[in-house]
């Protein structure tokens, strides 16, 4: 039985309307009166996020919902959120052409644009879902066990296509603007050297150059190594009999990361209110950059997912779970990913930028979102 419009839209703006209430929060807690958030108290939050909060959250909904025979049955969930990626990546080269950004500005477009807030995001959204009335997903027990074991997997493959693709773009666009000046004075130099180096010579400092760039520790960040730990818990029987079965001798320790994991998405998201402060003051930014990234996200990236999810559920690779395609679907429409803040922190370079995107494209996301929620959920009901 279909959902009436008015019902549809009312179920999908209560996860979005919990994540502004949290923004909402954490700007108020930033303010100058009350200075609970400031940016120094930000900076610190931010690193107990990224070092412990998220890995835990992570490592323990893997370990315990995630088994060999869910990761058979779920297979097109990795290569989904690989197409969200690849597809906004395209996009987002595509508008560096269009709009021409500053180079500091290049790694974090491109991030915005193909790295959506699929962890956080639906951790709140299916279990409000669920838990509403006229929801076309069945019994909400059922609903929500099936429902966070799709979130849970998502919020990893996407943590670890994230940390290794665009931790990584960013964290050499920052540096590449930072070099430019020291680049051009050392260009005599370099050219001089360079004439008289040898092939192999040369080759040898492209060779370390690359590995400079893309070291181990940069790739294999807290939340990725905890994302490995986690399914090989889950996935390996013996390893999974020792933490997470009942009356496990080690199940403490899943018990403790799963009670740090619980405050990985609301610091994440009082971060990001606090943040937001910085968006209203404004940053320089053009204003055509901010347009672009918000179309985007909210209406290129969903239809090319409708087209993608369609076109596999009409080739038979997707099976009809009304729940599991709609989780899908909404891949492709959420905002950009909050841990683009925290990597801006971490390097120090586009902070108050990626703060007026964040702002406009999550106040435009009670909008585009309960939008995209309610279509998604007329097309599986």
């Amino acid at each position: 039985m279909k959902m009436k419009l008015l019902q549809l839209f009312i179920t999908a703006s209560i996860p979005v309307l919990k994540t502004l209430l949290i923004t909402a929060l954490g700007s108020y807690l930033a303010t100058e009166r009350v200075d609970v958030l400031g940016e120094d108290a930000r900076k610190h939050l931010n690193s107990v996020a990224f070092y412990v909060f998220s890995p835990a959250l992570v490592g323990s909904i893997l370990a315990q919902t995630i088994t060999y025979h869910s990761m058979i049955k779920l297979w097109f969930m990795p290569v989904n959120i690989l197409l969200t990626f690849i597809v906004g990546s395209i996009f987002g080269w595509i508008l560096l052409l269009l709009t021409r950004p500053p180079p500091h500005l290049r790694g974090l477009t491109v991030g915005f644009c193909a790295a959506g807030n699929i962890g956080n995001m639906l951790l709140i959204i299916i279990p409000a879902v669920c838990q509403e009335k006229g929801s076309p997903f069945g019994a909400p027990n059922v609903c929500y066990t099936y429902g966070m074991t799709y979130a849970s997997l998502s919020m990893a493959i996407s943590t670890i296509y994230f940390w290794s693709y665009v931790y990584n773009i960013m964290r050499i666009s920052s540096k590449r603007s930072t070099l430019d000046q020291d680049t051009i004075q050392s260009v005599g130099r370099s050219s001089i050297s360079n004439q008289i180096m040898t092939p192999s010579g040369k080759m040898k400092n492209r060779i370390l150059k690359v590995f400079k760039k893309f070291n181990l520790e940069t790739i294999f960040s807290p939340a990725i190594v905890a994302a490995i730990v986690g399914l090989a818990i889950g996935v390996i029987p013996p390893i999974r009999k020792v933490f997470i079965e009942d009356g496990a001798p080690l199940r403490v320790i899943n018990d403790t990361a799963s009670l740090l994991g619980g405050g990985a998405v609301p610091a994440v998201t009082l971060i990001i209110g606090g943040n937001l402060l910085n968006g209203l003051r404004g940053s320089g930014i053009r204003t055509s950059l901010v347009i672009g990234i918000v179309i985007v996200r909210f209406v290129a990236l969903p239809l090319a997912g409708v087209l993608i999810v369609k076109g596999a559920m009409k080739f038979g690779i997707v099976h009809s779970d009304p729940l599991y395609v709609f989780v899908l679907l909404l891949q492709y429409a959420l905002p950009p990913a909050v841990s683009i803040a925290t990597i801006t922190q971490l390097f120090g370079a586009g902070e108050k930028e990626c703060s007026v995107i964040m702002l406009w494209t999550y106040v435009l996301a009670s909008v585009a979102l309960t939008f995209w929620y309610a279509l998604f959920m007329w097309l599986v009901a």
